[in-house]
């Protein structure tokens, strides 16, 4: 059974950093696919980042995204972080990581219903 669980949310100052991080248990398939979505309240939630657990190749939802973000695996994908710098009120979210059974290099965007394991969520709010 796969789990995901997110830590690392808080409240951040404009400006600030922070680093996310999802720990990844239950894959039985080498390759799939970790990604990170955030919610804000009252809107969709939508994709961020993604990477692949065959060889960490990586995509970000837009280029601002990729300009401040990054997503990165450690310890063969059993944890995957999202490092986020110069972080904006627009970025305060709940923000979810989830899993596919689906090969990284077969997906397309960042599609919700693309992936199949949720974690609970972390939230970040950024405030002065």
């Amino acid at each position: 059974e796969v789990h995901l669980v997110e830590s690392g949310g808080g409240l951040v100052q404009p400006g600030g950093s922070l680093k996310l991080s999802c720990a990844v248990s239950g894959f039985t398939s080498e390759d799939y696919t970790i990604g990170w979505f955030r919610q804000a309240p009252g809107k969709e939630r939508t994709g961020v980042a993604s990477i692949s657990s065959d060889d960490g190749s990586t995509y970000y939802i837009t280029e601002s995204v990729r300009a401040r973000f990054t997503i990165s695996s450690d310890n063969n994908m059993n944890t995957v972080h999202l490092q986020m710098y110069k972080v904006k009120p627009e970025d305060t979210a709940v923000y979810y990581c989830a899993g596919s059974d689906v090969s990284w290099f077969r997906l397309r965007g960042m599609g919700a219903g693309d992936y199949h394991y949720w974690g609970r969520g972390t939230q970040l709010t950024v405030s002065s």
